[in-house]
């Protein structure tokens, strides 16, 4: 008799616990307990009240002082019964969420378990909720992403099926959804996104609002990135298709529609004059800082800002009476045009101190202090200066750059060193010769700090503007124009920038909300003071060579009774005008923007005054009124600097130099062409001794821009060098 075999003996015994019919049995009764689990959880799990959102609260802004500044939060909702919505917009939002939802019964088991299974894997959150489950969770339950909310939305889901028809379900649907731009329902989103009540909506039109409800932040045309324009557009497309396959909609009648691009935003009522401006500013900063949209706009917020109510009053006065006083905006087309900007920085907090958005938000939304549409023109001339003394930059034959140092002044001069040509124009074509930095600066000579540009390398100039705080974009190539102040910039960035230079070179970022509390967080403010992003002597220097702007430069309606530097712009055809100026205490960015009843950029001159808009006029009068009220009439503050005294500020007088304030002049780069509407003015043969503005020459070459009542004093040049760089009597070969 043979051995027993042992691993048959053992697959025996092994299949007495695991045998098929066990397996299955044990299979069958884990379903069956599963099931009775969820019967006993369908019957202890009630449909709730309305969630705390139908009822939501307001978000109070306080003044640093802690005064109430504003309170918002009203939801902007009316609900409007499913049968004044159009049959096709209805199934718009069908076909965009949930095709299935005339047959299922409120849940999608595979929807779910293929959104949970795509979470569990890594692959991303995936929506799998039916229009049911969302209607449910927008009016009875949290937002909250946890398993056991899911879990109640399911069961509240097909007990709100079983009760109310899909009718209602699908008009408590598109009246509780978030549309964006502070639009809870259809009838506040049809007025918001078209001007149109929810009964007038066009199913191109529904479309839109349908795909909105993914991404209504991303999804808004009228502020969404490229990438966010084109998410849209194919989400539209999706719904119409989907339309289409569906039976809703004939193909004949899809293929003639046209995305329909929503109107511009505007303000919610009760954020007239700045309050509006000062509001959405927060609002923005707080979602850099990871608030969404959806949470401040839930409310029960208590945000405390920066401003100080009393200098955003001087800061509204000054505007008042230097620019609005003048303007007959009403009865002139051509002075309506003019908008005005300023934002305000103490320099050693970054706080936002006050700031000026507009004639008002609910006249002009768009906020004229965080607007970067507009070039910031010559006052990005001192980032160029402190990027050459930072890099311990040289001109071309190997002399440090200081302000002392002589460049030629010549209009037209081609920069020498570069592979791009450039040679920008001065100011009325005025060539000046040797000069030194320090009166290029006063005179903003453009041949000289385009040239300066190219010495220290547009690269370089470039990552010292990013380290001061401006932003980067796509208009921020590396070429010699920037020196112009060629790209985009909000008054808050130069504020920004000059506060860091105002710092001794370490970074100053505005910083609008102090604190944000929430009863289940509270955020604080952002940090405003950095690194040291430019050595002090270099930020230093710089400085002392923008009090000479004020003293004795293009900035000189500015002075008061405070030590102050700063620098005039005045951008391509006078469509911007800016004096961006601080003293020891405060940093303050004015700009005025030509824009018409279109939004277009046009030309500001011939608006405030004959002739141009000049940023040594107005914005500098400005600059000046507010600085002199912030300050309680002036103050003693001086400038702590570090760095060399040897070179005089003032210039010498020239003969033909009279006391009153002296132009600056605009930037012509290369890189825009000319708007044949902005047609620029002609200055007269004779210039008459009280200047009035800034006269423009013909584009495309670029004008600087120096006092029209000074003479350059002419220092003994330098030895010639071989390239012609640097100050030669004006014997190097013209240019723009």
């Amino acid at each position: 008799m043979g051995r027993p075999d042992k691993s048959k003996a053992k697959k025996r015994g092994l299949r007495r616990f695991f045998s098929w019919k066990k397996l299955l049995g044990t299979f069958f009764v884990c379903c069956l307990l599963a099931m009775g689990a969820l019967y006993v959880v369908y019957l202890m799990v009630p449909v709730p009240t309305a969630n705390a959102e139908a009822t939501m609260q307001s978000n109070i802004y306080k003044y640093d002082n802690g005064k109430i500044l504003a309170r918002t939060g009203k939801i902007n909702r009316e609900i409007v019964g499913l049968e004044k919505i159009p049959e096709k917009v209805q199934k718009a939002f069908v076909a965009a969420e949930n095709k299935t939802f005339y047959k299922d019964n409120g849940v999608d088991i595979k929807g779910t378990t293929r959104a949970a299974w795509s979470t569990i894997t890594g692959k991303g959150k995936q929506g799998g909720s039916t229009i049911t489950q969302q209607y449910v969770k927008n009016y009875y339950l949290s937002q909250d992403q946890t398993a056991t909310r899911k879990l109640k939305e399911m069961v509240i889901a097909i007990k709100v099926d079983r009760q109310s028809s899909k009718s209602e379900i699908l008009a408590g649907y598109v009246n509780t959804s978030y549309y964006g731009r502070s639009a809870y329902g259809i009838q506040a989103a049809a007025r918001a996104y078209y001007g149109v009540d929810a009964t007038q909506l066009t199913t191109a039109q529904g479309a839109y609002l349908a795909s909105l409800l993914q991404a209504p932040n991303q999804y808004d045309w009228t502020s969404a990135s490229a990438t966010g324009r084109k998410l849209v557009e194919e989400r539209w497309n999706y719904v119409l298709d989907n339309m289409v396959g569906e039976g809703w909609l004939d193909a004949s009648e899809r293929a003639g529609m046209k995305f329909p691009v929503p109107q511009k935003p505007k303000p919610a009522p009760g954020m007239e004059g700045q309050t509006g401006y000062i509001v959405e500013a927060a609002n923005q900063e707080l979602m850099r800082q990871g608030v969404s949209e959806e949470d401040i706009k839930a409310g029960g917020w208590t945000i405390t800002l920066n401003i100080d109510e009393k200098k955003q009053k001087d800061l509204v006065k000054a505007v008042d009476k230097e620019l609005e006083a003048k303007l007959d905006r009403k009865g002139d087309k051509k002075q309506a045009t003019v908008q005005a900007g300023a934002t305000s920085v103490d320099p050693k907090t970054g706080a936002v101190v006050a700031m000026y958005g507009g004639v008002g938000a609910t006249e002009h939304w768009m906020s004229n202090a965080t607007r970067r549409d507009y070039q910031p023109a010559s006052t990005f001339k001192p980032i160029v200066l402190a990027s050459a003394l930072d890099n311990h930059a040289v001109t071309q034959d190997g002399r440090q750059i200081e302000l002392g140092t002589v460049y030629d002044g010549t209009s037209k001069r081609q920069v020498v060193g570069s592979p791009i040509a450039f040679g920008p124009e001065n100011e009325d074509n005025r060539s000046y010769g040797p000069v030194t930095v320090q009166k290029a600066t006063n005179s903003s000579i453009n041949s000289v700090f385009a040239q300066m540009i190219v010495d220290v390398t547009p690269g370089k100039a470039k990552k010292t503007a990013l380290d001061l705080g401006m932003k980067d974009g796509a208009d921020f190539p590396e070429t010699p124009a920037i020196s112009l102040g060629t790209m985009g910039a909000s008054t808050m960035d130069m504020a920004g920038a000059y506060a860091t230079l105002d710092n001794h070179g370490v970074r100053v970022t505005p910083t609008l909300v102090k604190t944000a509390e929430h009863k289940d967080r509270t955020i604080t403010s952002a940090k405003a003071i950095g690194e040291q992003v430019i050595s002090r002597k270099a930020a230093d220097t710089v400085t002392r060579a923008m009090t000479g702007v004020v003293q004795s430069g293009s900035g000189s309606r500015a002075a008061g009774d405070y030590e102050a530097a700063g620098k005039t712009g005045t951008s391509e055809n006078n469509r911007s005008a800016w004096f961006v100026g601080y003293t020891p205490e405060l940093v303050t960015a004015v700009g005025l923007f030509g824009e018409d009843a279109k939004g277009n950029q046009v030309t500001l001159t011939n608006t405030i005054n004959p002739g141009r808009a000049n940023g040594g006029r107005t914005p500098a009068e400005i600059w000046g009124a507010y600085t002199t009220s912030a300050l309680n009439g002036g103050s003693d503050a001086s400038f702590d600097l570090d760095t060399d005294t040897s070179t005089p500020i003032e210039p010498d007088p020239d003969p033909t130099e009279t006391t009153e304030a002296p132009q600056e002049p605009t930037e012509e780069p290369t890189t825009q062409s000319p708007d044949p509407t902005d047609a620029p003015t002609t200055p007269p043969a004779t210039p008459p001794p009280t200047p009035t503005g800034d006269p423009v020459t013909t584009p495309p070459t670029s004008t600087g821009e120096p006092p029209a009542t000074e003479e350059p004093t002419s220092p003994t040049p330098p030895t010639t060098p071989p390239d012609g760089s640097v100050d030669t009597g004006g014997a190097t070969r013209p240019g723009q």
